[in-house]
């Protein structure tokens, strides 16, 4: 049985997340929401919010609500890692879809031309939080309505900002993408690198 003590809780339910952490090396405890906290109510964009001022503001929230978490359920103390993405059109954001038809008009308006994808990280350490955040540009070929629907049918879209996955099946619509691939996916590897280091947690380079 192994109790060594943990080196950095994750304050998340993303897949995605745990992959790119384990991609470099990084050990983690999950801390994700617990069945009495309404997660999706931080993602719920405010009136007149702009996208990056979104992702900075659900990302502390995320953060702060996992620090209140560990405080409340007495396990040992370490730096606490939380992310938030996002894809905006101009001053639109997209979100999560909530159903096949938000998901098909998602990805109408994405066709054919060029989206941000903004991630947002934030961890605290002790009594200091470090924070950073990436802006990405995608585009997309034009997506005829039967691919989209295809795509749709496939459930990878839910759960997803924008009703996309980058590393998915629609992969090979994208005519190009400048910026951080690993940050469209949902975690900026590099900046989560350099907040982690100053955090003191280990990874498999150095």
């Amino acid at each position: 049985m192994n109790t060594a003590p943990p080196v950095l809780y994750l304050a998340s339910q993303s897949p995605r997340r745990r992959q790119l952490l384990e991609q470099i090396g990084v050990r983690f405890t999950l801390l994700p929401p617990g069945d009495d906290e309404d997660a999706e109510a931080l993602e719920v964009v405010r009136a007149g919010e702009q996208a990056l001022a979104y992702v900075r503001r659900v990302t502390r929230a995320k953060l702060d609500a996992a620090r209140a978490r560990l405080q409340r359920s007495g396990l040992p103390a370490a730096p606490i890692l939380a992310a938030d993405t996002t894809v905006a059109i101009g001053r639109h954001i997209l979100g999560k879809p909530v159903d096949a038809a938000d998901a098909r008009g998602m990805l109408a308006r994405l066709s054919g031309r060029s989206h941000r994808v903004i991630s947002g990280i934030a961890v605290w350490s002790g009594s200091r939080t470090s924070s950073a955040t990436s802006i990405s540009h995608v585009c997309f070929a034009r997506l005829a309505p039967e691919t989209i629907a295809a795509y749709v049918a496939t459930g990878e879209p839910f759960g997803k900002a924008g009703a996309y996955a980058v590393q998915g099946a629609l992969a090979g619509w994208i005519v190009h993408l400048e910026g951080s691939y690993s940050g469209v996916m949902g975690l900026p590897l590099h900046e989560t690198m350099r907040l982690l280091r100053r955090a003191g947690v280990p990874t498999a380079l150095r």
